[in-house]
């Protein structure tokens, strides 16, 4: 990056107390291992002193009580690691968005596109579409008729909105995510399944991040509704009819069946799983690969896994696993055999 800023400068625009030389330039962000000259780094925790000892950084970001733990020019925050994606979001801004409306693009006549918008190429806009204000659509999108998303939200590339779905302002739609497609809805009669038309939506709310290739499927009859500040990975599928609550952070791989209810600022780990119509109460945190089978209404942190073996111990372990009634009931036994010899002592 040829922007430079001093670490002046950086706490000017981001806050925080500068230790050490002020003049100091950086133009790049690093890992406390891989830092060079003109790189800033951070550590959260003292079991990074010896990188910190051996780091070729020009400076570095740590709370005020890790302040000894280094000579070089620091900036002392609360928060390293969040005031390390701030200074990199200062050192990496995003790439100018050409406005206006590429010639390939398909767009109904209907649509309502303000001019501070860009639509890139080979875009299609159906019917009665509407867009706010810097709404940034790439190239190879496919927005369905009576969409409306909010100023400031940006679709990657080939990003598919299906028809009268909501987008919020300040979204980020990352490249191959599907909004409101239908949801796996289904009716069996006579051995044959009916398709049961999905006629909900999936609304997102502002700030709310979908990260590549992940689904979130229309409601059969409700909404899916996404709220405020949720941010979910890559391959993560959201069932029809969900509700996951606001400030909430889900991992890679997740599946949440439909109609299950996710809190507020719950966290869930790559490849877990959430069964249908499951309540999960704010502030829940998932361990990865997780299969959760039932509501959690307290607080807390759940896993529910078990830990790796070799294929033939776990096997062994399977075969035990499949008897543990019957011991359960020959200790249920057993114990009563000995009450019954201490009451006769």
């Amino acid at each position: 990056m040829s922007k430079q800023y001093s670490l002046d400068d950086i706490a000017k625009a981001l806050g925080g107390f500068v230790m050490g030389d002020g003049t100091t330039l950086i133009s790049r962000v690093a890992s406390i291992a891989n830092a060079k000259t003109g790189d800033i780094s951070f550590i959260n925790d003292t079991k990074y002193e010896k990188s910190l000892a051996l780091t070729n950084a020009s400076a570095c970001i740590l709370k005020e009580k890790y302040k000894n733990l280094t000579n070089l020019p620091k900036i002392i925050v609360d928060d390293p690691y969040a005031y390390f994606a701030k200074v990199s979001g200062l050192l990496n801004p995003p790439a100018a968005i050409k406005l206006g409306v590429s010639v390939t693009a398909v767009i109904d006549t209907s649509a309502q596109i303000p001019a501070s918008c860009s639509v890139g190429a080979l875009a299609v806009i159906g019917e009665n579409v509407v867009l706010g204000e810097n709404v940034v659509i790439g190239s190879g999108c496919v927005i369905e008729n009576d969409v409306t998303i909010a100023s400031h939200t940006r679709l990657e590339p080939h990003v598919t909105v299906k028809h009268h779905c909501e987008i919020g302002e300040h979204c980020h739609i990352f490249s191959g995510a599907v909004i409101g497609s239908d949801g796996f809805g289904y009716a069996e009669e006579a051995g044959h399944w009916l398709k049961i038309p999905q006629v909900g939506r999936a609304i997102l709310h502002a700030h709310v991040d979908v990260g590549a290739n992940t689904t979130i499927d229309r409601g059969a009859l409700d909404d899916t509704i996404i709220e405020e500040g949720v941010k979910l990975d890559n391959l993560v599928q959201i069932g029809h009819n969900c509700m996951i609550g606001a400030h909430t952070v889900i991992a890679g791989c997740v599946g949440i069946a439909g109609s299950a209810r996710v809190g507020r600022h719950c966290k869930i780990g790559g490849a877990a799983m959430v069964l249908g119509h499951l309540q999960i109460a704010d502030h829940v945190t998932i361990s990865p690969g997780s299969m959760i089978t039932r509501s959690l209404t307290t607080a807390d942190t759940y896993t529910a896994l078990m830990p790796f073996q070799t294929h033939k111990a776990w096997l062994n372990t399977a075969a035990k696993i499949r008897h543990l009634d019957e011991l359960a009931a020959k200790i249920k036994q057993l114990e009563k055999e000995v009450a019954l010899l201490k009451s006769k002592q």
